[in-house]
């Protein structure tokens, strides 16, 4: 038997003083919520019916998950509610003795290792296990049990980082998933998915809006997907809730039971645009102190998601969650962090905008990660850098379109719209930061940089060019230094709920196409996922779109394929959608070890601070290290200054809406539309 291993609390992460209720009733309502969202998913109408009781979830009503996976180890979570009142954010429940089992075989004829953990409310009764001593490239299944009942069975994998071998890379990307916006149908087609080797998610997993004034989302929608609480989430007890609700979604919980995770959290994970001491979304004479906020959410974030910290002694500021992860000799993943230190948002109506955007001071991430980053893109021995990355990294600027409403708008302003930034909350608005990446990624050799991005609600394929000034697509010496694919929404609003409809959807992404040349591929129409498949000779990704986020029921379709050939450093349409993969998965059935006789991975030490699962069966014996590193942890996150993703202007046509939010968002009357 064993200790909990938990989720590591460095000092910045103390749990923090929770945020007073405005009202009396505000408790009672978060209780009523709380038990509203306790329900499981047993199936998808009653997990969609807001049923009340909290029993009908049974003791693993949350689910289960899987996370971070490296080589030789895997991240295992869970949620216990050891009796009715134990609900989410409310500090109750006994501490409960947990078994977790990983097996060779869905069946759980030949369990590998097993253990005992210790829940508490302390952890909001979450659990994390850190399994070690396995086998790369390799499927597992695993299980918890608890007070006479026994979990999903959830099925991982660990990574393919095996030295001297080539193993098929193949990730389902996605973002921005707003539960008032729509029906999590993306993550059920994800779930369905057997050739993914993990689900890489880019932040916005939770969005902290209420259901009153500041809903956000299809008004048809209102009493079939509420927020609960049903309120701006503040304290800890409110986040807890969210992730509770998040959770009881059948489609999310699919997704998380069937493939590992890999996440990276953006700015909704606290509030809309983050930055280093406040946000565009936290007003501190009302809301209370912003870091009390940040530290809640960031607490909430660790506990209920399959995330591991990664090693603290490494040079950072606050917390450090950007990590990296090696995938064999096929590619290495960066993943960012890029809200806890950034320097506040320029407005875009500041006289000094061009200057403060340029200064060399502000930052997107903070030095020390910069610096890791750019460390990381300089070493060799793989084919691929995929940065997993919160906002556009690509330059983009806003169209002109001769006699159209943004014309008008460029009038009353006093300026020309082409040319200008469109979004300062993205690496654009940190012109320091972006070129230096930029030259990093450009004096390389070797590998190819692909960066995989979310926020914006929309799909793009980009080049990323040196000089966009004198970038040119039909040019081989276009001097594009790298590409960039961006995930659209899985239901949060994009360009056509912005603009009013498709058809002004259509207009503004042909416009932005003219005014960024770079930007080969762009709609703002589907939402969905990306498929991402990586081979030594390409990468490509297939942007797949649901029919209607409004319909629990939504099928999907292969919107588009886009793919960058290696060497080539640009993008290009693919011919095809993404096939059959080139090698699957290893299965160890019939195996009575962790780990086959070939095997060559390390079993790499635990993270530190980090106590390791201790496994009951015989652990693999230690093996020739990976040439890779094994580094397994997550990233931080700060703001953002684009259009108000809740200011879109339904009914109005086209630009005219999308103009009149533009002009509002510039005189500083209308927050950003962030992602």
């Amino acid at each position: 038997m064993g200790e909990d291993p938990g989720v590591p609390t460095p000092t910045p992460m103390t749990t923090p003083t929770l945020t007073p209720m405005t009202t009396p009733s505000r408790r009672t309502v978060l209780r009523a919520a709380a038990a509203a969202a306790a329900i499981g998913a047993l199936t998808p109408a009653a997990a969609r019916a807001a049923v009340a009781d909290v029993a009908a979830a049974g003791i693993f009503g949350f689910g289960v998950a899987s996370g971070d996976p490296t080589a030789t180890q895997l991240l295992l979570w869970t949620r216990v509610t050891p009796s009715p009142d134990a609900v989410p954010g409310s500090g109750r429940g006994a501490a409960t003795a947990v078994t977790w089992e990983l097996a060779a075989d869905e069946a759980f004829t030949r369990v590998l290792q097993s253990g005992t953990v210790t829940s508490d409310a302390a952890r909001d009764h979450t659990l994390h296990v850190d399994v070690s001593g396995l086998a790369p490239y390799t499927r597992y299944w695993y299980r918890f049990r608890a007070l006479g009942a026994t979990s999903p069975v959830g099925r991982t994998q660990t990574s393919p980082d095996e030295p001297g071998v080539l193993h098929a890379l193949r990730l389902a990307v996605a973002s921005c998933a707003n539960y008032t916006g729509g029906y999590f149908s993306p993550y059920r087609h994800i779930a369905a998915r057997d050739d993914v080797d993990m689900v890489l998610f880019l932040g916005d997993y939770i969005y902290e809006y209420g259901n009153g004034s500041d809903r956000y989302g299809p008004a048809d929608l209102a009493g079939k997907r509420d927020h609960q609480p049903p309120v701006e989430v503040l304290s800890l007890a409110d986040y807890r809730t969210r992730y509770a609700l998040y959770k009881t979604d059948p489609d999310l919980a699919a997704a998380h039971r069937r493939h590992p995770w890999v996440l990276i959290f953006d700015d909704h994970e606290v509030c809309d645009n983050t930055y280093d001491t406040g946000a565009n979304n936290h007003q501190p004479a009302t809301e209370g102190d912003f870091g009390a906020r940040r530290r809640a959410a960031y607490q909430a974030y660790l506990e209920w998601l399959p995330v591991r910290l990664p090693d603290q002694s490494v040079p950072h500021r606050g917390t450090r969650f950007w990590r990296r992860f090696s995938l064999g000799p096929l590619a290495d993943l960066h993943c960012l962090e890029t809200r806890q230190n950034r320097s506040m948002q320029v407005p875009l109506t500041d006289p000094q905008a061009a200057a403060k955007i340029a200064d060399p001071a502000r930052h997107l991430p903070e030095p020390e990660q910069m610096a890791w980053l750019q460390a990381g893109l300089a070493a060799g021995g793989v084919r691929w850098h995929l940065v997993a990355n919160q906002v556009v990294f690509a330059p983009v600027r806003l169209p002109s379109t001769p006699g159209t409403p943004l014309d008008a708008v460029a009038a009353q302003l006093g300026v020309s719209p082409m040319g200008q930034v469109f979004n300062t909350d993205q690496w654009d608005g940190y012109g320091a930061d972006q070129r230096a990446l930029v030259e990093a990624i450009a004096t390389r050799a070797g590998a190819d940089v692909v960066v995989l991005t979310g926020d914006i609600h929309s799909s793009w394929a980009i080049d990323l060019p040196r000089d966009a000034g004198t970038y040119a697509p039909a040019d081989p010496l276009n001097n594009s230094v790298g590409v960039e694919f961006v995930t659209p929404s899985v239901t949060s609003d994009g360009f056509r709920e912005i603009a009013g409809s498709e058809a002004g959807a259509t207009a503004l992404t042909t416009g932005f196409q003219a005014a960024n040349r770079h930007v080969r591929y762009l709609d703002g129409i589907g939402h969905g996922y990306v498929l991402f498949d990586v081979t030594p000779e390409r990468v490509q990704s297939d942007y797949l779109h649901v029919s209607n986020r409004e319909d629990p029921a939504a099928t999907q379709r292969v919107a588009a394929s886009w793919q960058s050939l290696h060497g080539s450093r640009r993008v290009s349409p693919a011919a095809a959608p993404i096939g059959a993969r080139s090698d699957s998965v290893r299965v160890l059935a019939g195996a009575s070890s962790a780990a086959p006789a070939s095997a060559t991975a390390t079993v790499p030490a635990a993270p530190s601070g980090r106590p390791t699962a201790r496994p009951t069966t015989r652990p693999a014996p230690a093996r020739r290290a990976s040439k890779h590193p094994v580094a397994t942890q997550p990233t931080r996150t700060l703001a953002f200054t684009g259009l108000d993703e809740r200011s879109g202007v339904a009914g109005a046509a086209g630009l005219l809406g999308l103009a009149a939010v533009l002009l509002r968002r510039r005189r500083g009357e209308e927050k950003a539309p962030d992602a």
